[in-house]
């Protein structure tokens, strides 16, 4: 055997994905919820999990049937959009399921698209599918119209695209149009990621009501970000039948453990409670807009529990600056900027404190920076 394993070529080098796990006063590097389950929602769960440990020595349902049946029950009531349990496929987070979309609909000789700056997962899906992969640059101000959407697709008939709403990291939300659009045009799936959809904005629509009018549309969700569930790993597609029977196909056998189904059922039984916090995330999130804004600073709008910020002339210089000061944020997206996830009033206010003891630096910010603060875009 060689001495060095002989792993793809493409894979020789490459860093494993992953942001700073590090012990801060102040982490808001990762868009997790900052309000952990209730202790009452968190006895609720033991309980669940206590009740599956008794069958262990049994594999989980494979179809998560009433798990399906409970996701498909909070969506009508979520988004008043009629989907049912067989529309519906649940996986360990929303990268399991993405990463069975790509297995299901491309592979080599097939092309997925989607539109930077955006998730950088999605390459790595299809680097481990044997799937090509191309972006294309989002407008300066990090919108996405049909027109440039439209006219990627048609240069470069892929087998699928992603478009996520709000968008990783700009947070930035996609008119129905520009979905409707896409789906149109297409000659594959069209996947919309809306893993922060429930913190859009009042009068954002979700890419769910198009379902019924495109059928090439996936849209996949997740439970680690309002829900607050981020280590209990559930996430979903919703999509006709059809498709849920392909996403089926690749799936490992019994790929959902049964704890983490019942960890979930309970969650969504308690669905009120754990979403009573995205009204004050949203609050929170667009004070922090306005803040950064009356500062000098450029802030993008968002329909996420996240901001991206800057500019920076050296943002690395930044991060390591508010690190310094007990603050975690993200160092992702365009150059310049980086990106800060909502977490309570408290430890926004410490964000808040060391990111001006940062920007007081000389030469900190970028040189262009005042004129594009004023104008509140990027």
């Amino acid at each position: 055997m060689p001495e060095e394993p002989p792993v793809r070529d493409e894979l020789k080098g490459v860093e494993p994905y992953g942001a700073p796990q590090i012990d801060v006063p102040v982490r808001l590097n990762t868009n997790e919820n900052p309000f952990p389950p209730s202790e009452r929602i968190a006895t609720a769960m033991g309980e669940a999990v206590a009740d599956a440990a008794r069958s262990l020595n049994r594999y989980p349902d494979r179809e998560a049937l009433a798990l399906r049946e409970d996701l498909a029950a909070y969506l009508r009531a979520e988004s008043q959009v009629e989907v049912d349990a067989d529309q519906i496929w649940p996986a360990n987070g929303s990268n399991e399921v993405m990463l069975q979309v790509f297995s299901a609909f491309g592979g080599p000789g097939r092309l997925a698209m989607s539109f930077s700056p955006t998730y950088s997962m999605y390459e790595q899906y299809a680097r481990d599918t044997l799937t090509a992969y191309r972006t294309v640059r989002r407008n300066p101000d990090f919108s996405l119209d049909a027109t440039t959407a439209v006219a990627a697709i048609i240069g470069g008939a892929p087998a699928i695209v992603v478009l996520t709403s709000p968008n990783n990291p700009t947070g930035t939300a996609l008119p129905l149009e520009v979905i409707s659009a896409a789906c149109a045009i297409a000659p594959g799936i069209v996947v919309v990621d809306e893993a922060y959809a429930e913190f859009r904005r009042p009068g954002t629509p979700t890419a769910l009501c198009l379902l019924e009018v495109h059928p090439n549309l996936i849209v996949t969700r997740t439970m680690s970000k309002a829900f607050a569930l981020a280590g209990a790993r559930l996430g979903y597609a919703v999509a006709r039948p059809e498709i849920v029977d392909a996403l089926r196909v690749v799936r490992l056998p019994y790929h959902l453990s049964s704890a983490t189904q019942a960890v979930a059922r309970t969650a969504l039984s308690f669905a009120d409670e754990l979403l009573g916090q995205v009204d004050t995330l949203r609050g929170e999130r667009d004070s922090m807009v306005a803040w950064l804004r009356d500062r000098g600073l450029a802030a993008v709008d968002s329909d996420a529990n996240f901001v991206l910020f800057g500019r920076f002339a050296d943002r690395h210089r930044a991060w390591a600056a508010l690190l310094e000061h007990g603050v975690l944020v993200r160092e992702t997206g365009p150059e310049g900027w980086l990106r800060v996830s909502v977490g309570t009033p408290e430890e926004n206010a410490a964000f808040r404190t060391a990111l001006l003891e940062v920007v007081s630096r000389d030469g900190m910010m970028a040189p262009d920076m005042p004129g594009a603060a004023a104008e509140g875009t990027p």
